[in-house]
């Protein structure tokens, strides 16, 4: 029989969430999949082996589940439990890059940096 643990376990001990209840609100917001099904309840089951998407701030991260956690320990050994698999943030065009930055408080923009910005945008439509 393969072993198994609950999902929002698991992310607790993987350090994913500070607390248990706060992994167990992701997946009661209906925002886990374990491969690529969406989980309702905390008290779903994983397996070495699973794959894991989630949201995590601004980023989507997936994991794959190399090992089941027995306890909440340090960093080092929590890292051990997945393998990341999330795909690289794309980097910045250089275009988007290049775009003047105003001061917070400068107010709103003159019509001539109105236009630049216009000028900017345009050539990254082409």
């Amino acid at each position: 029989m393969t072993e198994v643990q609950r999902v929002d376990r698991w992310l607790w001990f993987a350090r994913f969430f500070k607390s248990r209840t706060l992994a167990a609100k992701l997946c009661a917001g209906h925002k886990l999949r374990v491969n690529r099904q969406i989980v309702a309840k905390p008290s779903a089951t994983v397996k070495v082996g699973d794959i894991l998407t989630f949201p995590q701030g601004n980023r989507i991260r997936v994991i794959r589940i190399a090992d089941l956690g027995s306890r909440r320990g340090p960093a080092e050994e929590a890292r051990t439990l997945f393998e990341d698999l999330t795909p690289p943030e794309p980097a910045r065009d250089a275009v988007a890059a290049a775009a003047p930055n105003r001061p917070a408080g400068a107010g709103r923009p003159t019509k001539r940096e109105r236009r630049d910005l216009d000028r900017l945008r345009q050539r990254e439509d082409s």
